[in-house]
């Protein structure tokens, strides 16, 4: 709570750019334990090539991508809450509609080129 009301003050501010949302973000991967912080920086990578009209920023500490300043995506640390894995999820500003249920929150344990295919068909699906 105090990370979350911390960026609220930051995001208050009239001169916040787009980069003071990305070196936020890369000082949050930064500090992460050294396997989620190559998911995290991969995770970044591809928001940027596959969604960048997203705008990165950091959400209860967490990086995370928004649209009209709401959060679309974000990536939570498995150290962060002791878990025993990584997540990609999605709040309700991305368009991941599918039928009466569908997912938001994957669990992200390794990458490779199957995962970074997926990762990419969910952001270009979450912004429709």
């Amino acid at each position: 709570m105090k990370a979350y009301a911390q960026e609220q003050k930051a995001q208050a501010r009239a001169d916040r750019s787009r980069e003071d949302g990305e070196r936020e973000v890369l000082a949050a991967i930064a500090k992460m334990a050294e396997a989620d912080r190559a998911l995290a920086s991969r995770v970044h990578a591809l928001v940027k090539a596959h969604a960048p009209t997203l705008v990165p920023k950091t959400w209860y500490g967490m990086p995370a991508y928004a649209l009209d300043d709401k959060v679309v995506c974000f990536f939570k640390d498995a150290q962060k809450f002791k878990d025993r894995y990584a997540t990609l999820g999605f709040n309700d500003k991305a368009k991941l509609d599918d039928g009466a249920m569908w997912p938001t929150t994957f669990a992200l344990k390794a990458m490779n080129a199957e995962v970074e295919k997926r990762i990419a068909t969910l952001l270009k699906k979450a912004l429709g």
